[in-house]
């Protein structure tokens, strides 16, 4: 139990709003909340008999309070959760949604360009969404190419083309790049897109269907024509769409949470322009203990904070979200309305998402109970203790030499761990010499590990035979890495999946586990993931290195000539868009020199 006597701080602490934070021994903060009182919230906690467990645990860890003053309960909450999204404290619950959400932009160019869009919003240019994921972007782009055949090509390539691309000949461009629709007929295509976007296909295909008949009234069937099939492209798509809405608000949010069997999981679905766009289930980190309530207002307050916020959100809380309201309607710059209590078809969603949530549990749930049982396992298969349960597997990948790169992939908590993945760009080697570049990646890793800073893992996978695990037990004993336990992974005779040999060096032993064996499941698992990470790796940096010298390495291409052509093309990935005619064009380039230009670049 800690010997913290708390009273001295709690005497001198003020009665206005502010943030207040828990530190342990060790100076690391475990808890942060706000209050409207500070004094009378933090003295609170050691006043009250009846904690639960959780809070008896983190108080008997403190040894410090700290605090900060605000102005306003507002700021208070803002403070407090950008403190919880820095600091990731023990005992806060804390959703790690950090990836910002894509949209779908038109460009605010003379031929608006359609486009997937991910990151700070421009003013210029019009945005949609947020969605939820990437696919529902790309889907809504596709089905906006089809009816209204809006173009998606870079600048670059807009700019120099002398005829259509592919996409106008399969009827989902219209060629504005060469002028084969005008300017106004492209805008008003945009201006339709635009419209159905925000939810009014029924306006427009009202709209279309009188610009047809008006057509065909004036004998201009081939146009009639177009809107025809316009509208028949509309109605398919409204065809595919599983949930709609008719209400007033085009957007809006659905946030439903659930909380079963310790499991807590919020399930954020987005309704846009009228159209479910996709749901994302969420499970905060250290959720245990958290009741639904409690989880729903963290989720709130973290996830639309610094966020495009839609005009309403329908949540399954009944707790008072009025300073939560205010702040997000000042961020928002118009009204924002949190409903608790839906009726009609908001009840439906919010029931729908409900629902979503729980399945999602029970998905974590059969996934967990399967990993438990493989990492059970692999306890069992290598005579682990029980508490062995961090694995990291290495693998090397280059071409011929070049640009190599060794990947490290984490296991742990019953999963893989993508934001504990590391790539190590290897140089200063032999081009080739796998031995060496696992040294080198080994070294940079379990040389600060071995000091302190980081986390040791229980079992350190090698993607190799006999010559890779000899190297990597030359390593550990050099940092002084003793616990880990080292395993070789080797492939069979036949290179077969099911025929691998684990290499113990430490116990001089050459394991063959069974095809239908848990652990080795478990093995091939992490062991391909560790493989397709380096392959990631190692082409972004090959590609980089060979864009980046690409002209500069072409015979008769000087500073001036390369100058010319990223000027003329807006860049290296306009020039690699030209063909050998355009290239031509350039001043100063020859139709032989355009030729090597083109070969060198393709």
């Amino acid at each position: 139990m800690s010997t913290f006597d708390p009273k001295p701080i709690l005497a001198s602490l003020p009665n206005l709003p502010g943030v207040y934070r828990y530190l342990s021994a060790k100076g690391d903060v475990l808890y942060v909340g706000k209050a409207i009182d500070l004094k009378r919230r933090v003295s609170s906690y050691f006043q009250k008999n009846d904690q639960s467990p959780r809070i008896r645990l983190m108080l008997s860890q403190v040894a410090d309070i700290q605090t900060t003053v605000v102005r306003s309960e507002a700021e208070a909450l803002i403070l407090e959760n950008n403190l919880i999204k820095a600091l990731a404290p023990r005992y806060n619950i804390l959703f790690r949604d950090d990836k910002s959400y894509p949209y779908l932009v038109l460009s605010g160019h003379a031929y608006p360009r359609l486009a997937y869009y991910r990151g700070a919003l421009d003013k210029q240019n019009q945005y949609f969404g947020p969605f939820p994921n990437g696919y529902a972007v790309r889907e809504s782009i596709q089905l906006l190419q089809k009816v209204f055949k809006l173009r998606t090509c870079e600048d670059s390539v807009f700019e120099h083309r002398a005829r259509p691309c592919l996409l106008y000949q399969i009827k989902r461009c219209s060629g504005p790049c060469t002028e084969e629709i005008s300017t106004e007929q492209y805008r008003a295509d945009v201006h339709n897109a635009v419209q159905f976007l925000q939810g009014k296909a029924h306006d427009l295909l009202a709209d279309l269907d009188e610009k047809m008949r008006a057509a065909a009234g004036a004998w201009q069937f081939e146009e009639a024509a177009a809107y025809r099939d316009q509208i028949q492209a509309l109605a398919k798509v409204q065809e595919k769409q599983f949930v709609s809405s008719n209400a007033s608000e085009t957007d809006a949010d659905i946030v439903a949470c659930a909380v079963e069997n310790g499991l807590v999981c919020v399930n954020l679905v987005m309704i846009r322009g009228g159209r479910h766009v996709g749901d994302k289930s969420l499970f905060p980190a250290h959720g245990e203990d958290y009741d639904a309530q409690t989880a729903l207002e963290a989720f709130l307050a973290q996830h639309y904070l610094d966020r495009t916020i839609p005009p309403v959100i329908v949540c399954n809380s009944s707790s008072d979200n009025a300073t939560l309201v205010e702040l997000l309607s000042a961020q928002a710059g118009r009204k924002i309305a949190i409903v608790s209590n839906p009726i009609a078809e908001r009840r439906v969603w919010l029931e729908m998402a409900l629902k979503n949530a729980r399945l999602a549990i029970a998905q974590r749930l059969s996934l967990e109970s399967t990993q438990l049982g493989r990492i059970e396992a692999l306890q069992e298969a290598l005579g682990l203790p029980d508490t062995a349960q961090r694995i990291e597997c290495f693998d090397i990948s280059h071409t011929m030499g070049e640009a190599t790169v060794a990947s490290c992939v984490v296991y742990d908590r019953l999963g893989m761990q993508p934001k504990e993945y590391r790539h190590y760009n290897i140089t200063g080697i032999t081009p080739g010499d796998d031995y060496a570049a696992m040294r080198q990646v080994l070294t940079r890793r379990y040389g600060k590990i071995a000091q302190g800073d980081g986390v040791a893992p229980d079992v350190i996978l090698i993607d190799g035979g006999k010559g890779q695990i000899g190297v990597a037990v030359e390593v550990i004993e050099e940092v002084g890495l003793q616990d880990a336990l080292l395993v070789g992974v080797a492939k069979g005779e036949t290179r077969k999946p099911g025929l691998e040999q684990l290499v113990v060096p430490s116990r001089q032993q050459t394991l063959q586990l069974p095809r239908d064996s848990a652990a080795l499941h478990l093995i091939q698992t992490i062991r391909d993931e560790a493989h397709r990470f380096a392959i990631t790796g190692h082409r972004a940096r090959r590609g980089k290195a060979r864009v980046s010298s690409s002209l500069e390495e072409i015979e008769g291409i000087g500073a001036k000539r390369r100058q010319k052509l990223l000027t003329r093309f807006g860049g290296l990935q306009g020039v690699k868009a030209a063909s050998v005619d355009e290239l031509c064009q350039v001043d100063g380039i020859n139709r032989a020199l355009a030729e090597k230009i083109y070969q060198a670049l393709h």
